[in-house]
């Protein structure tokens, strides 16, 4: 009996010895530890920043960029581009991987300045020729549209120097009270398409808007397959909008399927004097987002995606409507008013 218990004993000593053991044992696929981040900012201006990393037992590395983009690098290197201009602070977080997925248990931060992006100017209209708007870069729209362009307005627009011209280094669009076919007031509309077209960038407007109850001038932008997926999958930017009966109510908005007639993705700001001076309506556009200023101050911003149709080309529209679901009633009064633009501007 005796010798029989110390065999067993010893038996239960082996096991407690073994279990020991294989709790002691190296995981297989340890999750990666000792992160460590380095940055280095270029000072050309191009927006690139130098980004290396390294951790114990990681395979591949999730980068969250602090602007809305991440992407997986699997050797913990990459040169990654900002293309936001201005000087401008990012918290970029790195979370490390193994084989199996399996993370660190913190993810790690680190804070990157980048130094103003520099962009070029790749295409302007200056509107320094007196006469016709220059025909290399504009188009028209002519007549009324299938039901006032979408939009009840009661213009006709026409092609004619009386509605539009460059005058003195200006265009003006000008709205005229008189009966032309049918309507009871002429304009016009002006187009790039066909002739200037792109994706992403900054845009500059500068212009004054009319006063007169009922106008809606605007400049804005389609998707160039407007003519194949039609109005609003093809999406419409409105970089500067304005309605005379909200006197110095700036309006920029983005149309698209979900988000479309009377529901946009829309900000406003109230600045001075938008009918009497000169102001700047800056659009800056990327693949992560959507930025509208007026004079430099930021008034409304949209993240951008794969999901919204603003990643591929679009044009430029330059107009001056009358009354429409947005200008509303014209001032029974009104007899002519003009939409005045000293310049766009495209920088990349």
């Amino acid at each position: 009996m005796m010798k029989y218990l110390l065999v067993n004993f010893a038996a239960i000593i082996s096991l407690n010895v073994f279990a020991s053991c294989k709790k002691a044992e190296t995981p297989k696929n340890p999750a990666p530890s000792n992160i460590v981040i380095n940055a280095i900012v270029s000072a050309d201006g191009s927006g690139n920043v130098d980004f290396t990393v390294t951790a114990t037992n990681a395979v591949t590395y999730s980068f969250e960029f602090g602007n809305g983009e991440v992407q997986d690098v699997p050797t913990g290197a990459i040169t990654y581009k900002y293309a936001t201009v201005g000087t401008i602070d990012y918290t970029v977080t790195v979370t490390a991987k193994n084989s199996a997925g399996v993370s660190a248990s913190g993810k790690k931060t680190i804070s990157v300045t980048v130094v103003p992006v520099k962009q070029k100017l790749v295409w302007s209209d200056e509107f320094d020729k007196n006469g016709a708007p220059d025909a290399t870069k504009w188009g028209y729209d002519i007549g009324t549209g299938a039901s006032g362009w979408g939009n009840n307005e009661l213009q006709y627009y026409t092609n004619r120097v009386e509605n539009a011209v460059v005058d003195n280094g200006i265009l003006k669009v000008k709205s005229i009270k008189e009966n032309f076919s049918g309507s009871a007031y002429t304009s016009a509309r002006l187009l790039s398409k066909g002739k200037y077209e792109f994706k992403y960038g900054t845009v500059e407007v500068r212009a004054k808007v009319p006063a007169a109850v009922g106008t809606w001038p605007a400049v804005w932008m389609l998707g160039t397959d407007f003519a194949t997926v039609g109005w609003p999958a093809c999406g419409e930017t409105d970089i500067l909008e304005h309605r005379g009966s909200e006197l110095n109510t700036i309006v920029a908005a983005l149309h698209y399927p979900g988000r479309s007639g009377g529901n946009p993705v829309k900000g406003q700001t109230v600045i001075q004097n938008a009918s009497t001076e000169f102001h700047i309506y800056k659009f800056e556009w990327t693949s992560t987002s959507m930025q509208f200023f007026v004079d430099g101050k930021l008034f409304h911003s949209v993240v951008n995606s794969p999901a919204i149709p603003y990643n591929k080309n679009f044009f430029f529209l330059v107009n001056l409507a009358m009354g429409g679901g947005f200008g509303g009633p014209v001032d029974p009064t009104f007899t002519n008013t003009t939409f005045e633009v000293d310049y766009i501007r495209v920088y990349q």
